[in-house]
């Protein structure tokens, strides 16, 4: 069956992005090279959202911060299309710096203003180093940060979850936490999804909306 002009047009870009700690701490006990393998993992599940959503067009942006901040995926780009390159950590933990390039993008433009409310997931395993509630500030001063779908993923016991916390800016949602690379894999994919699934639905997320027991049971020891 041929597709119905402008079929293609009325797809609503939906942007996801990754904020990644790569500090240097994030070299201790492999926890950068399990967030790679977590990244390349989660790709496929976030292809699966996007085709049950044929109303809206998934792109995948990712930013690394340490000593400042930088697009490691600096192109919104469908994820069907996203070729993974590992993340390198090193340095400090500049959330603010993330958070400002973050609040950068958000603007419109680039932002076009038919988008769905974007979906921004924070993946950090330490305390910023520099004036992240600055950077918090200008990304809520865009209306589209205010409107994002925003969720947070702890590693480690050194996470700060008041920060993490601060970043969804949900009292209802709490962060999720990863002690282990099986952990992050499981809750990185369970982040960016349900994230996503909720951005595509102009839904916000409530405190009903959990990891279930095949995300939260984990017989591993705890290594982070």
């Amino acid at each position: 069956m041929a597709e119905r002009p402008g079929s293609v047009l009325a797809r609503r870009p939906l942007h996801l992005i990754v904020l990644a700690d790569c500090s240097g701490s994030m070299a201790a006990d492999g926890k950068m090279r399990a967030l790679n393998t977590a990244m390349r993992e989660t790709i496929p599940h976030l292809i699966d959202v996007a085709g049950q959503n044929p109303h809206a067009e998934l792109l995948l942006r990712v930013v690394a911060f340490s000593t400042g901040a930088t697009w490691h995926v600096s192109d919104p780009t469908p994820v069907d299309q996203l070729r993974w390159t590992d993340l390198e950590c090193g340095g400090y933990t500049d959330l603010g710096a993330g958070l400002r390039l973050t609040a950068a993008a958000l603007c419109v433009p680039p932002m076009p203003e038919r988008a769905l409310p974007p979906a921004l997931v924070l993946v950090s395993d330490g305390m910023p180093t520099d004036d992240w509630r600055a950077g918090l500030g200008m990304l809520m001063d865009e209306p589209w940060g205010q409107r994002a779908i925003r969720m947070a993923l702890g590693i480690g016991r050194d996470a700060d979850h008041e920060v993490l916390q601060r970043f969804i800016g949900n009292d209802d949602v709490e962060p999720v936490a990863a002690n282990n690379p099986d952990q992050l894999a499981r809750m990185l994919r369970w982040a960016t999804t349900h994230a996503s699934r909720f951005a595509s639905t102009i839904t916000r997320p409530d405190s009903t909306i959990l990891p279930t027991d095949s995300y939260l049971n984990d017989t591993s020891e705890v290594i982070w």
